[in-house]
């Protein structure tokens, strides 16, 4: 049997798709990778190999040695790292991905590849941003995700590659640190309730985003790579809806688990990111072809949150 392998697996996804995989597929046939030392990983990331996405060789010798037939490909800076960092992000974000998309030419392997919101711009619809909305980013990330949809689309018509893509809202974890990403701070805001009962967040109180509990992430990540090829009308990045919420709305839904929790507010350059965004997108593509829902909304995604954190 062919086997998975899941590059990027330290990373906020990565933690989790590799324990749902290994839970479905069986723990042999799931090949974790990452950069890291194995020394460095925990014990649930194993099987695990240390790799350079970027060295295509070193990649493709691997996933001939193991007989790898499916990549998730979860490697990339995130937005708010990215902005300090703009061409080591292009690098990466980039090249990790065409690396992937040779070996998947010329081996027949199947991918799937992380997009973004951040492929959306200020040129974009506010409210439930439609699939094919103009997609004109401000940040490299951004600019990286929209040029990777068009490689992983280019890469499907023109040589057949099966390469599937989600635009991932902002996603909330309880087993991941935040990882530098513009949303982050509905993450790091659980950890500053529970520890210190009060939270600085660098977004305005009334800043509305797209976001998505990490459960329901991994559940549609599998239901879209589990789904009929034949059935899938978009190869670029699938728009999907779950969560949006301020910072306000969920300061006050951890309130009403931890009463004494207050949250103060001083926005820096985020905020310019938060605000090129839309506030929610539209999914009905995904709805569609894929019968994507969600299961998680504000009310129970808090309470979740915390009673695993706790």
């Amino acid at each position: 049997m062919n086997k998975i392998l899941v590059i990027g697996a330290c990373g906020q996804i990565g933690t989790e798709l590799v324990s749902a995989l290994k839970a479905k597929h069986g723990d042999e046939a799931v090949l974790a990778a990452d950069v890291r030392l194995l020394d460095d990983v925990p014990f649930a990331l194993r099987p695990y190999v240390r790799l350079n996405v970027l060295d295509r060789t070193e990649l493709r010798g691997l996933a001939l040695k193991e007989k790898i037939g499916t990549v998730y490909h979860l490697v990339a800076m995130l937005s708010a790292t990215g902005e300090k960092q703009p061409l080591a992000a292009w690098d990466l974000n980039m090249q990790g991905l065409l690396n992937v998309l040779e070996i998947a030419k010329s081996d027949r392997i199947r991918v799937f590849w992380p997009s973004s919101i951040a492929v959306f711009g200020p040129a974009s619809p506010v409210s439930f941003c439609p699939q094919h909305a103009v997609t004109e980013p401000a940040t490299v990330y951004g600019i990286s995700k929209v040029a990777g949809e068009l490689w992983c689309k280019y890469y499907h018509d023109q040589y057949g590659v099966d390469v599937r893509s989600i635009r991932y809202p902002g996603l909330i974890s309880y087993t991941a640190q935040p990882g530098g990403g513009t949303t982050d701070y509905a993450v790091d805001i659980f950890h500053q309730a529970l520890k210190h009962k009060r939270y600085q967040c660098y977004l305005k109180s009334d800043t509305t985003l797209p976001m998505m509990y990490m459960p329901d992430a991994i559940r549609a990540t599998l239901e879209l790579m589990d789904a009929p090829a034949d059935r899938l009308t978009v190869r670029t990045g699938y728009n999907l809806h779950a969560l949006s919420f301020t910072p306000d709305e969920l300061a006050r839904e951890i309130q009403s688990h931890i009463p004494e929790f207050k949250i103060t507010y001083q926005p820096d350059y985020r905020q310019q990111i938060a605000d090129s965004w839309p506030s929610s997108v539209n999914d009905r593509d995904a709805r569609l072809d894929w019968g994507w829902q969600r299961q998680f909304d504000l009310h129970a995604m808090v309470a979740d949150m915390l009673s695993h954190l706790k």
